[in-house]
């Protein structure tokens, strides 16, 4: 799906109260229908990642194209139990699971828990003993690759706390033979998020089948490889990429990962699904000059969406109400700390008191991260008129 046309919205919603979320729920439609399609023809299995956007209107078009939950949290499973998602199509990660969670997901009788430690392994089997229940569990494996993104949201190295070093697979395996209430089904890879180089997937598809032949070679069948998400979006230009090239994403897993007979596939996509058809809208306060820019000084904050001054991330902004000359700005919020901006050097229409700006592609990880700090009000959200 590609477009030259600007992203608009219509001039209704452009004058409800500021800050909102807009979503184009035509695009996450056509988002998910691509997805799916592409998926089906490998009949690989999706799992939405529920903490890239936990917004209830998404989280229910998103069940309806028969796509499972990857949740994070106790709260996550509840949710999405409570949108109607398959309890038997949940994955539960993390690297710190509380034993209240836990056994709310053995009560909930999730598919599977993604596990990361010895430890781990022994808290969920002895509570798993005490339910009366076996627990289905898969190893999350640290494959030690690195994925080229911002430190914070690399995953799969070494020195993150997340995942088993391959090293620890004797130990691990010693750990499941004296544990009766768990059922080993499968192996599970995460290695960061916003990955654009579809290289570095093609990287862990070759490093998942070098761990698969140790377990080949210990006479260890899995019936579940479980690759994680992390695909990336084109933050610089969503006009012409509102939707990732999924089509060669899975070509890639098909060609280069190594699949035994009966074995599953599992995907965890969370950003790709939803990061485009999110929009932050915000109002212009002040401008205030600098010495090398202007400072448009808006009403939505780090509060609102923190990805800017959290990840450095870069997110493309449009002045929704301006068509005058373009001129630098750098567009702050009115948190008290100097990390609240959006974006600095920012070419704009001259812009002016009351403009409305598009902060875009804020649909990952924007209202999902909202918070209440100097006691600001949660932003709303908004849909496009087909909801």
């Amino acid at each position: 799906m590609n477009s030259n046309i600007k992203f608009k919205i219509p001039e209704q919603i452009q004058k409800e109260k500021t800050p909102f979320y807009y979503y184009d729920l035509d695009l996450l439609n056509h988002t998910l229908a691509t997805v799916k399609k592409e998926a089906d023809k490998y009949n690989y299995i999706i799992h939405y990642a529920v903490k890239a956007n936990a917004n209830d209107p998404l989280l229910k078009i998103i069940r309806k194209y028969g796509i499972d939950a990857d949740c994070v949290s106790g709260n996550e499973i509840k949710k999405v139990i409570e949108i109607g998602f398959d309890p038997e199509g949940i994955v539960y990660a993390g690297v710190g699971k509380s034993d209240w969670e836990i056994e709310l997901a053995m009560e909930t009788n999730i598919f599977c828990f993604n596990c990361e430690s010895v430890a781990e392994i022994i808290v969920i089997n002895s509570l798993a003993g005490k339910a009366g229940k076996t627990a289905n569990i898969a190893l999350r494996i640290n494959p030690n690759i690195r994925a080229g993104t911002h430190e914070y949201i690399t995953t799969g190295v070494e020195e993150n706390k997340f995942g088993i070093h391959p090293r620890e697979l004797d130990t691990i395996m010693e750990t499941l033979a004296i544990c009766p209430n768990l059922n080993f089904i499968g192996l599970h890879f995460h290695i960061g998020s916003q990955i654009t180089d579809l290289n570095i997937f093609k990287g862990l598809c070759l490093r998942v089948n070098q761990i698969q032949e140790w377990f080949n070679n210990h006479q260890i069948l899995v019936n579940h490889i479980n690759v994680g998400g992390g695909f990336g979006v084109d933050y610089n230009d969503p006009d012409n990429h509102p939707v990732n090239d999924f089509q060669n994403y899975f070509k890639l897993f098909n060609r280069f990962l190594d699949i035994g007979p009966g074995q599953k596939v599992h995907f965890e996509l969370g950003r790709s699904l939803v990061a485009q058809c999110g929009n932050l809208i915000t109002k212009v306060l002040f401008i205030k000059k600098g010495v090398n820019t202007k400072f448009a000084i808006v009403d939505a904050g780090m509060t609102d969406f923190i990805r800017p001054a959290l990840y450095q991330a870069y997110h493309k902004i449009e002045n929704l109400t301006s068509t005058g000359k373009q001129e630098n700005y750098t567009i702050v919020g009115p948190i008290c700390e100097s990390s609240d901006i959006f974006g600095k050097y920012i070419l704009l229409p001259e812009t002016h008191r009351n403009d409305i700006l598009c902060i875009r592609s804020a649909g990952a990880y924007g209202e999902t991260m909202t918070s209440r700090y100097n006691l600001r009000d949660l932003p709303r959200a908004l849909y496009s008129d087909n909801h």
